[in-house]
């Protein structure tokens, strides 16, 4: 009988039974580990991670940078940036566009003005880039829209900087504005984009480059409606560089406010540089109203006004220059030999040229004078003889080498020329030739011969400073945020008067009794503790003859204009001082002289008012 089979049966070891419990149980917990965060995830935290998935966007903002701040030549502020909270629009996070202006609108008021326009004008910007559809709201309106806030899809307050100009039409020319940069500048201009602010005239647009500074960004989680949620990532901007200018901010309020209600400019400048210390064009502009965005209505009425107030008078108006033009008929005859500090032309009043008789303003005229005596007094007679001797191309080219007919080169846009007229210039300009009788009329300062202010200004201080033109510069550096200096402007002299030293001496001389003396025309300019030169000039507007005298019954437009070329103190000048009233209907001597007084009293912390006599002085010998 066969054995019973048995079958074999293996022993499972022990120390493999524990490490399979244990991996078992590993596999449980993490199994439960997993089931809880599902079950967070989708239930407990699930409409918040929806929320996240379908509305959260990553976005890109552009962080403004700081315009660079402008000073003055002593570091006080000209021109400054402050706070501005705009309201801006990321047209595809608003779903209904139209909408959402007509909410913006009502909650705006009427102050809102025409914003599906600005929407619309923006149509071409880069997806999701934010559209600023309002600049520097007030507090009120701050409220409102965050009030509102989930009834704007896409809106939202920005905080940024705006420029700001504490003085307001002060230097308003020189100074210039921004405004938001146009289509045609965006096309030419790289790294702007639509609604960024650029300069448009004045220091602001020359030296855009500079004051600009360089954007920042920030990476930032926006929510469905634009809103932003947290800032993921930052890049700072890099604010504009610091403009120092040569204005005195102290100085250039003083010259506005002694030209008061006046129309006009005043130019000073350092004769020992061509520094401008002030420069003032009457009337002016708030750079103000164009910082925050000039509305249609206020650009239509600058443009319409028959003053032209964006017009720099000081640099852009051309007049005839009037008697002060007598400074350059008497270094031309001077240096030409025609005369000489002695020679004597007797005024009766009138000179018969022709068919007609060139007065002078002193009807009984003033009997027999010299150069020195012409300039103190005045008189036209003296010149309309210099004129004939010198001629027209001789008178012409003694006025370029002064500077005239030409721009100085500033750097401000629109810089006028003026007209210096030649036989030349008639014969290119009108197909004719010159005639004798023109020359008379140019050399008292009137006919087809124009200048601007600045341009007279930076004669009178090349007559005396020794006889250097230089151009006109109005900054002085350019400096890093931080400090260091990144440009800095030297003085430039444009040319070397070869004049005989003795002309600009007697030049010099008989402008100092021009205000110094009882016998000048301008002793209203006149100092107690300085010794003041200058020259006043009346250019003729209306008609001649006996209208002339009734200025206050003529139309504003057809008053003469009033000169004053000044500079102190006349051994060593430091300021030199162009004055224009524009149609004051008055002299020189009575309108503009005043003017200059007051900035050269300023200028050397002297009392306008301590006006003691002028000197009763004995005519010098003829």
């Amino acid at each position: 009988m066969a054995p019973p089979l048995v079958t074999a049966r293996r022993e499972v070891p022990p120390a493999f039974r524990r490490r399979f419990a244990i991996a078992l149980w590993a596999v449980l917990v993490l199994f439960g580990l997993t089931l809880v965060r599902l079950w967070q995830l989708q239930v407990t935290e699930g409409e918040q991670y929806r929320s996240l998935s379908e509305n959260n966007r990553i976005r890109l903002k552009r962080v403004h940078a700081t315009r660079g701040t402008i000073l003055d030549r002593r570091r006080q502020v000209l021109v400054d940036n402050r706070p501005s909270f705009d309201v801006t629009l990321v047209p595809e996070d608003a779903h209904d566009v139209p909408r959402t202006i007509a909410a913006l609108t009502r909650l705006l008021g009427p102050e809102a003005g025409d914003l599906a326009a600005v929407v619309a004008a923006a149509a071409n910007r880069p997806p999701f880039e934010e559209v600023i559809l309002k600049r520097d709201i007030d507090w009120e309106s701050i409220v409102a829209l965050e009030t509102h806030q989930l009834e704007l899809p896409g809106v939202s307050v920005q905080v940024g900087p705006r420029r700001t100009y504490p003085f307001g039409d002060a230097a308003a020319h020189l100074l210039g504005y921004v405004g938001e940069v146009s289509q045609q500048e965006l096309a030419t201009r790289r790294g702007y984009h639509m609604g960024d602010l650029i300069g448009k005239a004045g220091a602001e647009r020359y030296w855009e480059d500079y004051l600009r500074g360089i954007d920042g960004g920030q990476q930032v989680e926006v929510d469905a409606v634009g809103r932003k949620l947290r800032v993921l990532s930052e890049v700072e901007e890099t604010p504009g560089n610091t403009l120092v200018l040569t204005i005195d901010r102290d100085l250039q309020l003083a010259a506005e406010h002694a030209m008061g209600d006046r129309d006009g400019a005043v130019v000073a400048l350092d004769p020992r540089s061509g520094e401008v210390l002030a420069m003032v064009s009457r009337p002016a502009f708030d750079p103000n109203v164009f910082a925050r965005g000039i509305r249609g209505a206020e650009w239509r009425a600058l443009l319409e006004d028959p003053k032209h107030p964006l017009n720099s008078k000081a640099l852009q108006g051309t007049y005839p220059p009037g008697s002060t033009f007598k400074i350059v008929m008497a270094a031309a005859a001077l240096d030409e030999g025609v005369i000489n500090p002695f020679t004597q032309i007797f005024c009766s009043g009138g000179l018969f040229f022709g068919n007609r008789t060139f007065r002078c303003w002193r009807a009984g005229g003033h009997g027999s004078v010299n150069v020195h005596e012409a300039l103190v007094r005045s008189c036209d007679v003296f010149f309309y003889q210099v004129g004939q001797r010198l001629g027209i191309d001789a008178i012409a080219e003694y006025a370029h080498r002064l500077g005239l007919g030409a721009p100085t080169g500033i750097g401000l846009e629109h810089e006028s020329g003026g007209i210096i007229p030649s036989s030349a210039w008639k014969r290119q300009r009108f197909g004719e030739p010159w005639y004798a009788g023109e020359t008379l009329s140019v050399a008292i300062g009137q006919g087809y011969v124009t200048v601007t202010p600045l341009q007279m200004a930076n004669l009178i201080a090349a007559v005396t400073n020794g006889g250097i033109v230089y151009r006109p510069q109005f900054v002085k550096q350019v400096e890093r945020p931080d400090g260091p200096v990144v440009l800095e402007e030297a003085a430039v002299p444009v040319r070397q008067l070869d004049f005989k030293k003795s002309t600009l001496l007697q030049i010099r001389q008989a402008l100092s009794d021009v205000v110094n003396t009882s016998r000048g025309t301008g002793t209203k300019a006149h100092l107690a503790t300085i010794e003041v030169g200058g020259k006043t000039g009346t250019s003729q507007v209306g008609v001649l003859g006996a209208e002339r005298t009734k200025q206050g019954h003529m139309a504003r437009e057809r008053r003469d204009h009033a000169w004053f070329l000044a500079f102190a103190p006349v051994a060593n000048p430091e300021i030199a001082v162009a004055v224009l009233a524009e149609h004051a209907g008055e002299h020189g001597g009575t309108a503009a002289a005043p003017i200059a007084r007051a900035v050269i009293a300023h200028y050397f912390g002297v009392s306008g008012e301590d006006n003691a006599p002028v000197r009763q002085a004995a005519r010098l010998p003829l």
